[in-house]
């Protein structure tokens, strides 16, 4: 398993929410939507020095919307498919902003199915807890998909 810490501070995502109460599917659902409607926040999104997107998120929580993690065993809460944007942007209607406080986080490759239970097993024989909700990220460079577990709020 490829992991590494990095520390991220506090961030914006605009995206499309729903929950697990969507039913099966529905991860993958917003991610559609998201992805038809990204026009609607191409110019919101915040961008690196070449204008590449910093990247696609991911972004849980639990049903509160608190940022702890999912609860019941990791299978009930919150999720918002979207992309990193500038924290004064304003949601166009049917968008939702998520401001995603700031971690240190393990970053953990993607590499399967069940990349998250192993990290999150690996964490606690090193005597790690989650201090937060964990999230997907897409590198837009690279295609990469990462995991962030974040370990200690900042």
């Amino acid at each position: 398993m490829k992991m590494q810490r990095c520390i991220k501070e506090s961030f914006t995502v605009i995206g499309k929410e729903g929950s697990t109460m969507d039913g099966a599917g529905f991860i993958g659902r917003l991610w559609e939507e998201a992805n038809t409607h990204f026009p609607e926040i191409a110019h919101l999104v915040k961008r690196d020095e070449n204008g590449t997107p910093v990247g696609f998120w991911g972004a849980m929580s639990d049903m509160s919307g608190s940022f702890k993690p999912w609860e019941q065993g990791f299978s009930v809460g919150l999720y918002l498919a979207g992309a990193e944007c500038e924290d004064r942007a304003v949601p166009p209607e049917g968008w939702v902003k998520w401001i995603i406080p700031g971690y240190e986080y393990l970053q953990v490759e993607n590499e399967s199915e069940s990349t998250f239970h192993e990290a999150v097993r690996w964490m606690q024989e090193n005597g790690l807890e989650l201090a937060g909700a964990a999230h997907d990220f897409t590198c837009p460079k690279t295609g990469k998909g990462y995991i962030f577990l974040p370990i200690r709020r900042l």
